[in-house]
């Protein structure tokens, strides 16, 4: 523990930044990992040929209860439950599309919102790094001139010191920073792709199977005049 605090303070007055951005660096891969692989939330396999059952036969609120059973806290079940609340009280198309689309905005900023900090985090702590290099440099030369030979190895040893410790403390807090966020970025981006696409597909299953529902209505209204205008016409 004495090595690593004495390590510390040869650094400088640039490790202190640079542990404020360790620390940060530290809670926020915690934080994206739980929130990315922990709290991230799956619909079942079947979830959208359910959906699609419900909505043939223009059943939303049975949609709506299924969504609440089994794809309640997932942002797919999210976004279909926007669609579903729009078809029940028959908005249009353009409405279905624009409050889907909003809702999968919001889903996907909440994957997105705090993994750039991690690059950003990491980048500045290895500039930190280099600015303890260049004033430990400095220190170490700048009474270096003027010094004994004695006095000269001295500064020169403290000075290398100090910018050695900040260069390897910067790294060390940036390294894991810009490793995380790769794998959080990668993973970001997948749950980002697959969620635009299934909303996309139930998207197109609202306009299909909804706009091919009021044609059956409206085929089966039309029939049944024509039954019974046919049999009235034989009764006269």
């Amino acid at each position: 523990m004495s090595h690593i605090a004495d390590f510390f303070h040869r650094g400088g007055f640039f490790m202190w930044p640079i542990l404020a951005f360790g620390i940060l660096i530290a809670g926020f891969i915690v934080e994206r990992y739980v929130a990315l692989y922990i709290k991230h939330k799956v619909a079942p396999v079947d979830f959208r040929n359910h959906i699609l059952g419900f909505i043939a036969k223009g059943d939303f609120k049975s949609a709506l209860a299924y969504i609440d059973m089994s794809a309640k806290e997932t942002s797919i079940g999210k976004i279909t439950t926007v669609a579903c609340k729009l078809r029940s009280v028959g908005a249009g198309d353009e409405a279905l599309q624009a409050r889907m689309d909003e809702q999968l905005s919001k889903e996907i900023s909440s994957y997105d919102k705090r993994t750039g900090f991690l690059s950003m985090f990491g980048n500045v702590s290895t500039l930190f790094g280099l600015l303890g290099t260049v004033t430990g440099m400095i220190s170490s030369f700048a009474g270096a001139g003027a010094a004994t030979p004695v006095e000269r190895a001295v500064l020169l040893s403290n000075g290398i010191s100090e910018a050695l410790n900040a260069t390897a403390f910067g790294l060390l807090c940036a390294i894991p920073a810009l490793v995380a966020y790769a794998i959080y970025q990668n993973r970001t981006e997948h749950i980002v792709n697959g969620l635009t696409e299934e909303a996309s597909g139930i998207y197109h299953d609202f306009l299909f199977y909804t706009e091919n529902h009021k044609n059956e209505e409206i085929d089966g209204s039309v029939l049944g005049f024509g039954k019974e205008t046919v049999a009235n016409v034989k009764r006269n």
